[in-house]
């Protein structure tokens, strides 16, 4: 008699990130991936092609990033779930029980390289739009304005694998690259595209960069403020990147992940507290940071995007885990208390992984990864205050998925639940 077992599978494709289980049946040579019982020179490889039993994935856009395009007044949305940017007008809101907001544009399919696209960054100038990819296609691609369907980027950027936060210092014409791991911030020419170098890059132990995600600057006063989750460990020589670079050339051979994880001390990983760090804006290299925001007060748990208000001095953080919009005075340091927090059933906030301040319209967009859909509230907001605004991708109440960057698989058999961390 056939044992029959279910082989689990983590597709992304240019579509849908989803799980996909396949029938696999023991004791059946025809079914068997290598016949290992063979000796080792007539042991042969034999493929199978079959249909998925069943399919885990979300139909629905999810939001992972978004920024405002204040001057066309249109609100830019990384769908991370179906992997494509959405652009809204900004003032749509999306009623009590309308099932959704149609987008203005939709850019998305093969030709854009948009997968698993987790950054995003509007020029104020232009309105092209900055897209960068995580953890599965290693380019930013960048669109004009007008782009929607299925299109290729005006121009692109190879970068180093798991990249995902993106700010541009317009008055240097500077663009800032958040790279995951190994830890990094690279910094490039505004318009560098292809192959490029970097300008610099900001990595090593002293940086205390750990599992970085967002970036936001604060050019008043010269500085750039990073989001850390926590995951960290020590590099041999300090360079996971840098010494790739070569001194005088104008492009580079990034190096492969596989090869910054060699570059790796054996033993030397550890969770760290999630920390906000704070760095010179041209900083270069092996650089302490010049404050760390960091301790139980300060309410950090998994923070994801950032943006700063530099009319104001304050730092907004979107804090995943808890549900929560941070904000920071842009002086703070050590284990201090956000000024305010915008939390609560009524806020409608659900896993916020992008977050953007709208000074011209004192207002403060959200993306939320967790419920499809995209909240807008007065800047000032606090404590569990309703959004003004919100923008549906989905039916109010729709479960999300929540499938993002699946590292593993595995099936508990006591409870019969598939377990997908993210």
């Amino acid at each position: 008699m056939l044992k029959k077992v279910f082989y689990l599978m983590v597709l992304c494709t240019s579509g849908v990130l989803a799980i996909h289980l396949l029938p696999l049946f023991l004791n059946a040579p025809h079914f068997s991936l290598v016949q290992a019982q063979a000796p080792q020179q007539e042991r042969e490889t034999i493929h199978i092609e079959r249909a998925a039993v069943r399919v885990i994935q979300d139909p629905r856009s999810s939001f992972s990033a978004v920024s405002v395009d204040v001057a066309r007044d249109e609100i830019v949305l990384q769908d991370e779930s179906l992997e494509q940017i959405m652009v809204y007008d900004r003032l749509a809101n999306t009623p009590p029980n309308a099932a959704m907001t149609e987008p203005k544009r939709v850019i998305g399919g093969p030709r854009t390289n948009v997968e698993m696209n987790c950054g995003i960054y509007v020029d104020p100038g232009s309105g092209d739009i900055y897209s960068v990819n995580g953890d599965t296609n290693n380019v930013m691609s960048v669109f004009s304005r007008n782009a929607k369907g299925n299109v290729e980027a005006d121009r692109s950027l190879h970068t180093p694998h798991r990249t995902l936060g993106i700010v541009v210092d317009e008055e240097a014409q500077e663009l800032f690259l958040t790279l995951n791991h190994a830890p990094a911030v690279v910094v490039y020419r505004k318009m560098a595209t292809g192959e490029e170098a970097p300008l610099r890059i900001l990595e090593g132990d002293n940086t205390r960069l750990m599992d970085l995600n967002g970036i936001t600057l604060d050019t008043k006063n010269q500085v750039m403020f990073v989001s850390n989750r926590g995951a960290t460990s020590r590099n041999r020589n300090n360079q996971g990147w840098s010494r790739a670079l070569k001194e005088g050339e104008s492009t580079w051979e990034i190096p492969r992940q596989f090869d910054a994880w060699r570059n790796f001390v054996p033993g030397s990983g550890e969770f760290q507290p999630s920390s906000i760090t704070v760095y010179p804006l041209k900083a270069n290299g092996d650089v302490p940071p010049l404050r760390v925001i960091q301790g139980p007060l300060t309410r950090l748990n998994w923070p994801a995007h950032l943006s700063m208000d530099m009319e104001h001095q304050e730092l907004y953080v979107a804090n995943t885990v808890t549900d929560e919009i941070l904000v920071f005075s842009a002086t703070a340091n050590g284990n201090v208390a956000p000024v305010r927090v915008l939390k609560g059933p009524r806020t409608n906030l659900d896993k916020p992984h992008g977050v953007f301040v709208d000074v011209k319209n004192d207002e403060i967009v959200v993306a939320n990864f967790g419920n499809h859909s995209a909240t807008v509230y007065r800047r000032t907001a606090s404590g569990d205050t309703a959004p003004i605004r919100t923008i549906r991708a989905a039916p109010p109440n729709t479960p999300a998925a929540m499938l993002g960057n699946i590292g593993a698989l595995n099936y508990d058999t006591k409870r019969d639940q598939i377990l997908a961390p993210n």
